[in-house]
């Protein structure tokens, strides 16, 4: 597809071209912070050690851990359909996360770092035949390349906050140019939907959220059973994916509660893992016994704070608790995922900055399925009320589980406007003529 530049992608692209031979400088520096994979220094510049399939190909990009996970089932039927998937994320978690629980013969692949010269490297490589962005990572260089070479684009569970809204309409001209070339974009929400319509996608459909169709966090049973039983029948509440400045209000809520529950134990998840260490030495400042997970410490009887400073666990810990605060809700972060909760039996409490999921956050609390918290004052009260009355608890939870399913079905949705893409992708296959 030819379309003329606007002054600021000119801008980019040239300065992203002069700054690409530096690229090893920033890799070295991403490196020692534990941010880059060693092993696969390679992929960052476009290049890679596995081979391309035979064959349609279709290239999924997910940014991160919250996006690869709610576009796995999606990239699991579109694998069983004889249609090879290449996966490509940004971040070593994500990474990880695909080496679990991508479906055989789907690879992955670091995304290139959004230099020209990077993107046509990869894209020479991978040669692929539809090209599928999740949410809103959206690279100009990587959407300029891919959408000179005619490969058909689709934004899927498309999200777009008010406030990226508001910066994009600065620059109209620039978002129009790189929205007009999806072929389509189909977006999470009806006021995503509006957002990008108005600055200048082309076709907009609203598929619904493919968070709410993801399966609950999977949990190891024999990790289950040890955790539950070094428990046993103290009370517990917990807050998971927390951010910087929430972990103290939590130890505070703790120690203003565990007068009134004699034995509380209180789980901590940080949204950041590596900030493990740093939540515990805040809860010990306080005069409390914590405990890391990291070191393969399970709850003694004598621990206050259990910091599950570990990847892949929430599974635990929502199967565990009857009452959990989501955390990056009481800081300015937008508020992380309440749907894997509501969908394995905890009562949910937020904060109130919460645009990220604000639809669900919405019908969670209409329905009592979920309750907002302004401060700690209010985050103390609302644990206390629900250790207080079990059966309250259980209520909301059933609420919040009743809530998500109602609002599924954006997976099949996806699907059906993914359908006419796939359906010629295996047209060249079935005449014989194959794409090597």
């Amino acid at each position: 597809m030819s379309r003329k530049l606007t002054g600021v992608l000119r801008v980019y692209r040239l300065v992203s071209s002069v700054a690409a031979p530096f690229a090893p400088l920033l890799l070295a520096r991403r490196l020692k912070r534990g941010k880059e994979n060693g092993a696969r220094h390679d992929e960052r510049p476009g290049g890679s050690d596995s081979l391309r399939p035979a064959g349609a190909l279709v290239w999924l990009h997910a940014a991160s851990v919250g996006e690869l996970a709610s576009a796995l089932p999606l990239i699991e039927r579109i694998a069983q359909r004889n249609v090879s998937v290449l996966v490509t994320t940004g971040t070593v978690t994500s990474s990880e996360l695909a080496e679990q629980r991508l479906p055989p013969g789907v690879v992955h692949q670091f995304v290139p770092l959004d230099a020209p010269r990077f993107i046509r490297r990869f894209l020479d490589r991978w040669q692929p035949d539809l090209a599928l962005f999740v949410e809103s990572d959206l690279w100009p260089n990587m959407m300029i390349e891919t959408s000179r070479r005619g490969v058909p684009m689709i934004l899927i569970n498309g999200r777009l906050s008010d406030n990226s809204f508001q910066r994009w309409r600065y620059l109209p001209k620039t978002i129009g140019n790189l929205l007009a070339r999806f072929d389509l974009c189909l977006a999470g929400t009806p006021a995503d939907a509006m957002r990008f319509t108005e600055l200048g996608a082309p076709r907009v459909l609203v598929s619904g959220n493919l968070k709410l169709d993801v399966p609950p966090p999977p949990a190891d049973a024999a990790k289950l059973r040890a955790l539950g039983d070094a428990i046993g029948g103290r009370p517990v509440i917990a807050a998971t994916s927390t951010h910087d400045g929430e972990d103290a209000l939590i130890i505070e809520t703790h120690n203003r509660l565990r007068g009134n529950f004699p034995g509380l134990l209180t789980l901590i998840a940080p949204r950041h893992p590596e900030r493990g260490p740093g939540v515990a030495e805040l809860a010990r400042t306080a005069g409390l016994d914590a405990s890391l997970r990291s070191r393969g410490d399970l709850p003694r009887r004598s621990t206050d704070i259990y910091v599950a400073d570990t990847m892949g666990e929430l599974g635990l810990i929502y199967r565990l608790a009857p009452v959990v605060f989501v955390g990056g809700s009481l800081v300015r972060h937008g508020g992380q995922n309440p749907i894997e909760p509501a969908k394995l039996g905890a009562a949910i409490l937020h904060g109130p900055h919460v645009w990220n999921f604000a639809e669900i956050y919405d019908a969670l609390d209409r329905e009592r399925g979920a309750e907002a918290v302004l401060d700690e004052d209010r985050l103390t009260a609302a644990f206390g009320a629900m250790l207080s009355d079990p059966k309250a608890c259980a209520r909301s939870a059933a609420a919040a589980r009743k809530t998500v399913d109602t609002l599924g079905g954006a997976l099949e949705r996806t699907l059906q406007s993914l359908d006419p893409y796939l359906m010629h992708l295996l047209l060249p296959r079935r005449s014989g003529a194959g794409h090597a």
